[in-house]
């Protein structure tokens, strides 16, 4: 499974982007699908995660209300919206995917995500 984000950028703070997690070559309806980001520095981190469906999802702490993650799995597509970006937001974003079940509870650990994509870079300026 190859999957590729796109659509980070450099914006101020309080502005909003979409993130998109395009996965090449399969079908990307049978992937549970996770957004993680690394700050220069620090330990990558846990941002945001949906089920095969789209009906489960989780968040971190520090997101919620903030970012939404969805999917359109007719495009193949996982996305994360993110509002009222800050500063402490910058860093890399990168998209995981696995296989589960349906009934699979959505995870927050790296490790349970086999499939990584390349990251697209996120700078909030103050």
């Amino acid at each position: 499974v190859q999957l590729q984000a796109s659509g980070g950028g450099l914006v101020q703070a309080g502005d909003s982007l979409r993130l998109s997690c395009a996965a090449a070559g399969h079908d990307v309806s049978r992937l549970f699908t996770g957004w993680f980001r690394q700050a220069p520095g620090k330990e990558r981190e846990f941002v945001a995660a949906i089920s095969r469906g789209g009906g489960r999802s989780d968040y971190a702490e520090f997101v919620k209300g903030r970012l939404t993650v969805s999917r359109d799995n007719a495009k193949n597509t996982v996305y994360l919206q993110m509002n009222c970006l800050k500063p402490e937001d910058t860093a890399v974003y990168c998209c995981a995917a696995k296989y589960g079940s349906l009934t699979a509870p959505v995870s927050k650990i790296s490790s349970d995500y086999n499939f990584w994509g390349q990251g697209t870079q996120v700078t909030v300026s103050s």
